[in-house]
């Protein structure tokens, strides 16, 4: 592969190469690594062999970047390509933490990527670094002595959201969320309950060959322990749809009756738009809006192919929506709000190295802009959930404590409908779900009722 026509060939059956051309792409245009990953085994059709592969190598090369780099600093010695940093990065993961490939394969790998894009020189000097690591080592994390900064070493977390969580939930627990950010999540995907029962998708996947097992927390959520949810009948069919199990949260605490009048106000792609309406059991009425009018055809998508009839979907920025909907004329509303997605970082690694600890001051203003408008809409005994992918107390109950003050109508409700484990865990209508809990993404859901009328 010359340096002429890298960037226009992704695959050409290495699969490091692959890699290392989708790693370069996150770095230069801060896409997102599964979108990527994602678009390149579907367009060159790669096959499970290598899929496994791929995958692994640029999540866990993206895992662990930081803590590469602290071991790749003391052999590197003068300015290095940002492709041959990569590089290097990827062929001391290989070495470091996947035991089933030797080591030397790993650096004779690299050193032809690096003739191939490059020249002998580059070839010559990757060739010596990875050598020089084989020969002594990498260096221990014990030589940090600030207990956070090793913590953020160890965990390739930046310094700055490290030392924000360990002020907010204490180093233990902090420890814990940053361990589990780096174990790839399972994949999940919930049953729709107005097609089957969840017998009966397990019955179906087993004869497509696909080893799943119902989940010990959500009634409706399957793991799946091989296979592709995508790949399948039970997927084409409209019996599953796939959602990480904590997003399957505020569908069951705003638990909404059939019949009833419903509004989600951040809908796309859909996954908690089309659960509200399983729940429903597909009577009453569903308006789903999004500021992105493209995003709102992923739900249409998801909508047809599940087979549901109640959910109307309409272009609507959530800030301004209680000047083009009737006030006070639904009965249950979900608010999932944008947010920094801090408790999406096991699917989206990016997420570390991108978000800025200024990104997440100005969310706020948004989140409570929207909820403005949400009370308004909601009708006198209605509920509102309040819900983010993210593990901030500012974003969470920081915001929830902000809406309760300019809201003296709105009122916080123990959260019912919850799994049996999680219930303990809540504190005054509110739920903090870290990924080490369930196994799954972190996420708050905070559910209220509206007592009064609205100013």
């Amino acid at each position: 592969m010359s340096k002429n026509n890298k960037k226009q060939v992704i695959w050409d059956g290495n699969v490091r190469d692959a890699a290392l051309t989708i790693l370069l792409t996150v770095d230069k245009s801060q896409a997102y690594s599964n979108l990527l990953l994602h678009q390149t085994i579907e367009k060159y059709k790669i096959e499970a062999k290598d899929r496994g592969l791929l995958t692994e190598l640029t999540y866990g090369t993206l895992q662990y970047k930081l803590t590469l780099d602290y071991y790749l600093e003391p052999f590197i010695h003068g300015k290095v390509d940002i492709w041959v940093r990569w590089l290097l990065r990827m062929s001391l993961y290989q070495m470091h933490y996947l035991t089933r490939i030797p080591a030397h394969a790993a650096v004779n790998e690299a050193v032809e990527i690096a003739k191939r894009r490059g020249h002998k020189g580059i070839a010559s000097m990757v060739n010596g670094i990875l050598r020089s690591i084989l020969r002594e080592g990498v260096r221990s994390t014990d030589l940090i002595k600030d207990a956070n900064e090793r913590l953020a070493v160890e965990t390739s977390h930046p310094q700055w959201l490290v030392n924000r969580w360990v002020e907010s939930y204490g180093y233990e627990q902090t420890r814990e969320m940053l361990l589990e950010n780096n174990i790839a999540p399972l994949q999940t995907v919930r049953v729709n309950t107005t097609k089957a029962t969840v017998e009966q998708v397990l019955t179906t996947l087993e004869r497509e060959g696909v080893k799943a097992r119902r989940s010990e927390f959500m009634p409706e959520c399957i793991h799946l322990e091989s296979g592709q949810a995508a790949r399948t009948g039970a997927f084409r069919n409209g019996l599953i749809t796939i959602q990480d199990e904590s997003s399957m949260l505020p569908a069951k605490v705003l638990n909404p009756q059939p019949g009833m009048k419903v509004l989600d106000m951040c809908a796309a792609p859909g996954g908690k738009t089309t659960h509200l309406a399983e729940v429903m059991k597909n009577e009453g009425s569903i308006l789903a809006t999004d500021l992105h009018v493209k995003k709102l055809d992923l739900i249409d998508e998801n909508v047809a192919r599940l087979g549901l009839n109640i959910i109307e979907t309409a272009p609507l920025d959530g800030r301004k929506a209680a000047s083009f909907l009737t006030k006070e004329s639904y009965d249950a509303i979900l608010v999932d709000a944008p947010c920094s997605g801090l408790g999406v970082m096991r699917r989206k690694p990016d997420i570390k190295y991108t978000k800025r600890e200024e990104d997440l001051e100005s969310l706020q203003t948004i989140q409570l802009a929207i909820l403005n408008n949400a009370v308004q809409l909601l009708k006198q005994n209605g509920r509102l959930v309040y819900s983010t992918c993210t593990v901030d107390r500012r974003e969470n109950e920081g915001t929830v404590q902000a809406f309760l003050n300019e809201h003296p109508e709105m009122n916080l409700e123990p959260i019912e409908n919850l799994p049996e484990q999680l219930k303990a865990k809540q504190q005054n209508g509110m739920l903090q779900v870290f990924p080490q809990d369930i196994g799954s993404d972190g996420f708050f859901v905070a559910a209220f009722v509206k007592k009064g009328a609205s100013n």
